[in-house]
């Protein structure tokens, strides 16, 4: 759901009346305890503890609230925001049954007895993480918003607002799902479709925003829109939409992610072989370091699927194979391009590299990596220590094939020398020994 879908919710609470007509304050109270303790950083992950904290953050807004007749009751919400669809129970072992049987909480004994603690919706959980979300969502606790409130808190000058934001990141997740289901689709239809919903934004000033949702994903290892470049430099916020969308959209990202898995079987198109090679190589990035994640329920990696995916591997090391012997073939040296050797294939993964081809112009022998993805040029790739120390190594005789775009118009870059001169390198794993 969207922030105003939550924003909706947030101020029509089901909540009982006092004498008089009157709205309890209870669910406000707990709801805006649950706000405070995320934005201090009580609260750090998607699970609310029945806690003193909590009970104390609840009786400081109750006490704000609260009328004549009404009681420091925290038990209350805590149990029927169950009701409101975002607000969900984990229960203690063995009490199913008896949870089951209960259509309220007669005492915190009720909570403490049966319930373990309560989880937002993933997504919810995300958006409470930001500041902007957070002033809409309280706002719509305490009242039903006028248009004119809605504008006081939407509008942040000339930037781009969440609802903004919002409506940019969805558009360009119908376009990478478009695109992973090889289906077509013209980007500047959309980015003129999308203009109306925003506050005047112009089609250039939309381009750049899809370029930098491309970065929010290449930073977290998911595929991207390929004709989006990644743009780095973008509002902190941008990130939190995006994380957000994701959050709630779990299942499209497991099938996204799932293209990571996708092989291309027989020959599915002509091979240009002269076109194959991109002599462009990716700009170098700032330094690429994966968000912190406090709110998504799962972490899936696309590369780390690519590199733990055998098959994808071979095939690209295959079309290797191909274009060197072409490449070779080319230059006019047939001899040489009979002699290249498969050497993962025949002598295993630990060689530090994967095929044995030749420089024509040195008589030279020339070692290839090869690293292969179906996303795009600035997707992230996995490199073991082994493979980066044989480049520092062999330095003057080594080459990273970087296959990419592998089941539509298969390209290649080369990174020739020393893997470490063209990228940036982040530790991802560690050796753990007694």
């Amino acid at each position: 759901m969207s922030l105003l879908d939550y924003e909706k919710i947030f101020s029509s609470l089901k909540m009982n009346a006092r004498g008089g007509g009157e709205k309890s304050p209870h669910k406000v109270a707990m709801l805006r305890a649950v706000l405070e303790l995320i934005e201090n950083g009580k609260i750090t992950q998607n699970k609310i503890l029945f806690d003193q904290e909590l009970k104390d953050c609840f009786s400081k807004h109750f006490a704000r609230m609260a009328s004549e007749g009404d009681r420091d009751n925290p038990h209350l919400p805590f149990f029927h925001l169950r009701s409101s669809g975002f607000w969900h129970h984990v229960l203690l072992p063995g009490k199913q049954d008896a949870y089951s049987k209960l259509s309220t909480a007669s005492s915190s004994k009720v909570i403490t007895g049966n319930i373990q603690c309560v989880f937002l919706d993933d997504e919810l959980f995300e958006l409470i993480g930001n500041g902007f979300a957070r002033a809409l969502l309280s706002s719509a606790l305490e009242r039903n918003l006028s248009s004119q409130d809605h504008a006081e808190i939407l509008h942040v000058g000339n930037g781009w607002d969440w609802l903004e934001c919002e409506a940019v990141v969805q558009d360009y997740f119908v376009m990478l799902n478009k695109e992973i289901a090889g289906e077509k689709y013209n980007k500047a239809e959309h980015r003129r479709a999308l203009m109306p919903k925003l506050n005047n934004r112009s089609e250039g000033s939309i381009e750049f925003k899809h370029q930098n949702i491309s970065a929010t994903l290449v930073e977290m290892g998911q595929p991207y829109v390929k004709g989006y470049k990644p743009a780095f430099n973008y509002q902190k916020q941008l990130k939190e939409v995006v994380l957000a969308y994701l959050a709630g959209h779990q299942g499209e990202l497991d099938r996204i992610v799932s293209s990571a898995d996708l092989v291309p079987t027989g020959n599915q198109q002509i091979i240009d072989w002269d076109s194959v090679l991109d002599r462009e190589l990716p700009e170098r990035v700032p330094t690429i370091s994966e968000p912190e994640r406090k709110y998504i329920a799962k972490k899936i990696n696309f590369s780390e699927r690519e590199k733990a995916n055998r098959r994808l591997g071979e095939k690209g090391e295959a079309f290797v194979i191909e274009f060197e012997r072409y490449r070779l073939t080319s230059a006019g040296r047939v001899d040489l391009a009979n002699e290249i050797e498969w050497k993962s294939k025949v002598e295993g993964d630990g060689l530090g590299y994967d095929i044995r081809s030749f420089d024509p112009v040195r008589d030279e022998e020339l070692l290839i990596e090869v690293k292969t993805t179906n996303s795009g040029k600035y997707q992230p790739f996995f490199l073991s220590h082994n493979e980066l120390e044989f480049s520092k190594r062999n330095a003057a005789r080594y080459c990273l094939y970087r296959v990419y775009d592998f089941r539509n118009l298969v390209r290649i870059y080369q990174l020739s020398g020393a893997v470490d001169q063209h990228v940036n390198l982040q530790p991802q794993s560690y050796k753990a020994s007694f």
